[in-house]
């Protein structure tokens, strides 16, 4: 998945799957079949802006300071209480192991 593409679409986004967008400074869900919830991420991680429940064909405002955004399946935001000033931990994946796995 490309960043220009991101969730343009997919079907769903499954719990557990996200997408980090980065660099970015806010987004839209034109063309989006599904709605999602949106972090706005500082340089250090932290939250500095959310969206609950962003619904197709919506946009974002620009959020200068942001280093990126963090989609997400709706609820996933008000199911683990993630709150503005909070830090995300992110740990490394490689996809090229995650392949050969499936």
């Amino acid at each position: 998945m490309t960043r220009i593409v991101g969730l343009l679409g997919e079907r769903e986004l499954q719990p557990g799957d996200g997408l980090l967008i980065v660099p970015s400074q806010g987004v839209h869900t034109l063309g989006m079949q599904f709605p999602i919830d949106i972090a706005v991420l500082d340089d250090d991680w932290r939250v500095i802006a959310m969206r609950r429940d962003m619904r197709p064909f919506r946009m974002t405002r620009m959020f200068w300071k942001a280093a990126a955004v963090l989609e997400l399946p709706s609820g996933v935001l008000d199911s683990t209480s993630t709150r503005v000033g909070d830090a995300i931990e992110f740990d490394r994946v490689d996809m090229a192991a995650q392949s050969l796995e499936k």
